[in-house]
């Protein structure tokens, strides 16, 4: 074990996005009680002798850990029973990369692979995770991870410094067909090394501010043992079951119908200061229900424990009657502070969306103001660039184009489709003004059917592409779409750009430019931000590629949303304060939530399970109840 005293500072960092589509999105502002300081360096502390540490490594080397933060979760979890959810369709693969990874099962299998560190969820500094101790190197681009004994695979093998430098061999390897980590891996990854079995460094390509070293270059492990990579590796593995360094295990796979999760019952982490009373399910059960409102009516039979009531037609209109008047499911209602990102996102490889006037017509022919009135109740926002919520790195000069059909007029006549047809519908030498929007959630036909009316005002025909979850996502990384709408799961302190608006994505398969855009000034800008050792000169070359974004037009941001809601049967059991500060989903089953370590908190009260279902039974009510909780909400300007 290293001899050392602990050292708490300020520690921040991003996360980088790995592309899961997310339907929740979170507001722009300053919380209530202040924000967190963020971007303090490490206060030095002296390594004692005896440590056992490495001879070859670099001297003078602070290593610093953090036990001192609050726990967060609840001393009164139990453990046990089957947690019982669902997707919209079935996973393509259940491989966390390559062709067709990138799906909402991801968000099962990836936050149950753990790195080296976490993100705590309040106070937002490391906290460990695989590793115990950290130390940054003299260059500003390394990192030194001293790991846990105790961690092991899902197999029992042990998890050692030599599956880190796998890592980076396995993600370069052209055999995984996986574009974006082949390219992070060998563009920002330099070097990995190992020192002994629980001892390794990182070097990165540029130096980093010290809060964000830990996103940038501390990746995770892959399992050295396990992995054989052959040409054909992206079939052969399609269906394997990778062992894991979470709490679960995939277990029982019913294609098409079904996949179970099982709790280790002997899990490295149990004991752990920030694991503990945390992952309490024995099982996670994950049905295919193609269409939310079959599933919601699986909810309210008490064949599903919980369901997501952030769509405001669920929590006002469907969210109502016996069950909830009878207390047997209570609603909750909880304002949090993430990161967000949504948008309808223009193929600019479109003959016609390649033309920035028909982009800036469009976007003054979207009615974001009506829909929020309407459909959603006034409880949406409209979201003013493509990523907000990162605080100093917002660009708060921007302002979202607004509904005006004049303007769009104007913009669509200087592009040559300055005549109508007999149906309104503005034409140019013979082709209609027209474009489909690829989507895949059913529940936001309602919001584009508003806008597919008001657009017809402006000349402009909407037609609505929807698809199954993975399906839909599927075609917006095959560049197949006109218009994809989607949002990103963005999370951390500091937003991503490369992935989404580097030129090196565009019109390539598999990536997430879904504008296809290729800049040469976006560019230098990005690059110029990935390399930035400083944060006042990120936050800078940040404001400067929004507004590269606005100014192209490429990206109409959509809503934002300043909370979580959903609705669980009384046996599901929250901590007293429901969630934390950056928590995006209260019954998320897993580890981090928009990339901060603040999942996994609930938990299943046998007991209570069966008191509620005789209570149903004899028709006994409870006491209904709604639980709103604001300490942490966000209000618009600060």
């Amino acid at each position: 074990m290293i001899a050392v005293r602990f050292a708490v500072a300020g520690l921040a960092f991003a996360i980088a996005g790995c592309g899961v589509e997310s339907d929740v999105y979170k507001e722009l502002g300053e919380p209530v009680e202040g924000p967190v300081e963020v971007g303090v360096e490490l206060s030095p502390i002296e390594v004692q002798e005896g440590d056992g540490l490495p001879d070859e490594l670099p001297p003078g080397l602070v290593w610093v850990t953090n036990e001192e933060d609050p726990v967060f979760a609840s001393a009164s979890a139990k453990r046990g029973g089957t947690f019982r959810t669902y997707i919209d369709g079935f996973p393509l693969t259940l491989r966390r990369v390559g062709p067709d990874s990138n799906g909402s099962f991801a968000g099962y299998l990836r936050p149950n692979h753990f790195g080296p560190v976490a993100l705590h969820p309040g106070t937002r500094r490391a906290i460990p995770a695989l590793a115990t101790h950290w130390a940054f190197g003299d260059d500003g681009r390394s990192i030194y991870y001293r790991l846990n004994p105790e961690a092991r695979w899902s197999d029992g093998v042990p998890v050692t410094a030599g599956d880190f430098v796998f890592a980076v061999q396995f993600m370069r390897s052209a055999e995984i067909v996986a574009p974006w980590y082949n390219e992070y891996y060998t563009e920002r990854i330099r070097d990995v090394k190992r020192y002994d079995d629980l001892t390794y460094g990182v070097q990165g390509a540029n130096p980093k501010p010290g809060a964000e070293m830990h996103a940038t270059y501390g990746f995770g492990p892959v399992a050295r043992h396990f992995h054989v990579l052959t040409d054909d590796w992206v079939a052969e593995a399609n269906w394997e079951i990778e062992p894991n360094t979470g709490p679960y295990q995939v277990g029982e796979v019913r294609k098409g119908k079904y996949i179970v999760m099982e709790r280790k019952d002997d899990w490295w982490g149990d004991e752990s200061k920030y694991f503990k009373h945390r992952f309490n399910p024995d099982r996670i059960r994950v049905r295919v229900i193609r269409d939310p409102n079959v599933a919601f009516q699986h909810f309210l039979k008490g064949e599903l424990d919980t369901f997501g009531l952030v769509l405001p037609q669920y929590w006002h209109d469907k969210a109502t009657g016996e069950e909830f008047d009878k207390g047997y499911i209570r609603k909750y209602w909880f304002y949090s502070e993430l990161p967000e990102s949504a948008g309808m996102y223009l193929n600019t490889a479109d003959p016609v969306l390649g033309d920035e006037r028909v982009r800036f017509g469009l976007a003054h022919a979207m009615n974001f103001d009506r829909v929020i009135a309407t459909v959603l109740r006034g409880d949406y926002e409209r979201l003013p660039t493509v990523q907000a919520g990162f605080g100093d790195y917002d660009n708060l000069d921007i302002q979202p184009r607004e509904f005006d059909i004049d303007k769009a007029g104007a913009y669509f006549d200087a592009a040559g489709f300055d005549s109508r047809g007999g149906d309104g519908i503005r034409v140019k030498e013979g082709q209609r003004l027209t474009f489909k929007i690829t989507y895949g959630n059913p529940l936001h036909t309602e919001r584009l059917v508003v806008l597919q009316e008001e657009a017809k005002k402006a000349g402009v025909e909407l037609s609505l592409d929807l698809l199954d979850g993975p399906g839909s996502f599927k075609k917006m990384r095959e560049k197949k779409h006109q218009v994809a709408w989607t949002g990103w799961g963005v999370g951390g302190l500091a937003p991503t750009f490369w992935s989404f608006f580097h030129s090196s994505g565009a019109n390539v398969p598999q990536r997430n430019n879904f504008a296809n855009f290729a800049s040469p000034r976006m560019d230098a800008l990005i690059d110029a931000y990935r390399a930035s050792a400083t944060k006042n000169e990120r936050v800078e070359l940040a404001r400067a590629i929004e507004q590269v974004v606005y100014d192209a037009g490429i990206v109409i941001p959509t809503f934002r949303v300043p909370y979580t809601r959903a609705g669980a049967w009384r046996w599901i059991k929250l901590p007293e304060g429901l969630a934390t500060r950056t928590s995006g989903s209260l019954f998320s089953p897993f580890a981090s939530s928009g990339g901060f370590s603040g999942g996994g908190l609930f938990w299943i009260d046998i007991e209570a399970k069966r008191e509620t279902r005789d209570a149903k039974e004899r028709n006994r009510p409870f006491e209904p109840a709604t639980i709103v909780n604001t300490d942490y909400r966000v209000r618009s300007g600060g």
